[in-house]
């Protein structure tokens, strides 16, 4: 089978998963980070709140995460994939290390964490961007790679907006705005559940090590099917060009 028909077999069936409803999982886990939420101090959320602003704002009006690989052009979609694969199981090894070492000292050096794996993401966000061929001096990729992120880390209930932000993100003429409050709290609210785990007394250095690896290759996953749709839109245009 063409691999471009695979991939496009591949985005229908994720396309479908995003559009499904809450599990159990997810609304359990909901449930339980709350509580959890409910016991840690006002200042760890603050703390929290500030720092994914912060960063993911400085992130894209900044050029500290541009990354020393150059932009690929010319390659297959296959040999991009591949490539991507290799880029982010390299970072998934690195945020479980970073996840692992934080993860021991509890909920000290759980604030030290979070900073350190939201700059792993961009980190990984913007090298993806070049292996696909998209170079993130321009500050309309930056601001597709934040909607990206957002994408993986949405909720249900705002998943397809942003989705739908990504699919059609030529097609708009003008670069959407971000709204900034509702991007840190679906970040937030995401990954709650999976990083108080980490706080908690003897398991916090196995949950960091099993959150971090998870919540990278969740992203990692979202970015190649962003990129992959964007380059299979560009390649139909020119079909009918």
């Amino acid at each position: 089978m063409n691999y471009e028909v695979e991939v496009r077999q591949a985005l229908e069936r994720w396309e479908k998963e995003l559009q499904s409803p809450p599990g159990f999982f997810e609304k359990t886990g909901k449930t339980i980070s709350n509580k959890i939420n409910e016991k840690l101090p006002q200042k760890f959320h603050q703390t929290l709140t500030t720092v994914v602003k912060s960063m993911v704002h400085a992130a894209i009006f900044g050029a500290e995460y541009t990354p020393k690989r150059a932009v690929k052009l010319n390659e297959s979609l296959w040999q991009r994939d591949e490539t991507a694969l290799e880029v982010i199981s390299t970072y998934k090894k690195v945020a479980a290390a970073e996840g692992a070492g934080t993860g021991a000292g509890g909920i000290f050096l759980g604030l030290v964490d979070f900073p350190a794996l939201i700059a792993i993401k961009l980190k990984l966000l913007f090298e993806l961007a070049h292996v696909y061929g998209y170079s993130t001096k321009v500050y309309g990729e930056r601001l597709f790679l934040l909607y990206v992120f957002q994408l993986a880390f949405s909720g249900p209930y705002k998943r397809m907006d942003t989705y739908y932000q990504v699919k059609h993100w030529d097609e708009h003429e003008h670069v959407p705005e971000v709204n900034w409050e509702q991007f840190q709290q679906e970040y937030r609210d995401s990954i709650d559940f999976r990083k108080m785990l980490q706080l908690l007394p003897g398991i916090g250095a196995v949950v960091g090590a099993w959150a971090n690896y998870g919540l990278l290759e969740d992203l990692g996953k979202t970015a190649m099917n962003g990129f992959r749709l964007r380059i299979l839109a560009e390649s139909d245009l020119k079909l009918l060009k």
